[in-house]
């Protein structure tokens, strides 16, 4: 029972910042995995992988309720979602892929240290050129690749990219992280399918695996991750935008750090 009420706990933290941040929670979510499976004694080999395929399965469900949210704000840009969606979806299937023939250690340490260069760029708050917009169709198609790709092996929903890109191209604060939220569901759709289908073959999977997708603690995340997101998206449209992108900085940096302690 100790395990289902952490699970639980993991969730509703991750749905809240979900909500505020538009990060998907899988930056709370992974390190959290990592640490409770390692306390269950699940194998080494492929512990990072397990986390990372129930992240994503997850944030399927999490970006779902964020997104309705931060709609009903008026704070998703759906034209970026149409243009960025198909090259996410292929991205994130051979991130999913590659990443499969990664160890575990090195998956961390990537983790760690992009979320670091994430943070800091968002920390200075260079500011894009009053004339900067997104670029077309094929642009938005290729970043969408790039994003997928990366965030397969993180096990996230792209806010650390998506925003920044579209914070770039002058997107106002809120309507970067509503549109990030909705963004979340095709990288997490299909980032967990990758890794439901790449893990299928393993041997030394736990018991209630589907691939590398651990379905208990699937269950315990979605659960209480899509009742907390709409909350975080209430406090994220309160927020003075300054005060909102210095909060997602640190609290990338506090995850980050964790990753990399973890590691030594």
């Amino acid at each position: 029972m100790e395990w289902w009420a952490a699970y639980l706990a993991v969730g509703a933290l991750a749905g809240f910042l979900a909500g505020l941040l538009g990060v998907g929670g899988g930056f709370v979510i992974v390190p959290s995995l990592i640490f409770l499976f390692n306390s269950q004694h699940f194998p080494q080999t492929n512990l990072v992988h397990l986390a990372l395929g129930t992240s994503l399965a997850s944030i399927m469900f999490t970006s779902v309720s964020s997104l309705r949210a931060h709609h009903a704000h008026g704070a998703v840009n759906w034209k970026i979602v149409r243009r960025i969606t198909p090259g996410i979806v292929i991205g994130t299937l051979l991130g999913s892929v590659f990443a499969a023939m990664l160890s575990s250690s090195v998956l961390a340490l990537f983790f760690a240290v992009f979320v670091f260069f994430a943070a800091t760029q968002i920390l200075l708050d260079i500011k894009p050129k009053p004339h900067r917009q997104l670029p077309g169709s094929v642009g938005t198609f290729l970043v969408g690749i790039i994003i997928g790709f990366i965030f397969s092996f993180v096990g996230g929903g792209g806010a650390v990219l998506s925003i920044p890109f579209m914070l770039y191209c002058n997107i106002k604060t809120h309507d970067a992280i509503g549109t990030s939220a909705a963004i979340g569901f095709p990288i997490a759709v299909s980032g967990a399918v990758g890794y439901i289908f790449t893990g299928l073959a393993q041997a030394s999977l736990p018991p209630h695996s589907l691939g590398f997708v651990y379905l208990p603690a699937l269950l315990g995340l979605m659960v209480t991750s899509v009742l907390t997101a709409p909350y975080g998206v209430k406090l994220a449209h309160r927020l003075p935008v300054e005060r909102l992108k210095k909060i997602f900085a640190i609290f990338l940096y506090i995850i980050a750090a964790k990753m990399l302690v973890g590691l030594s």
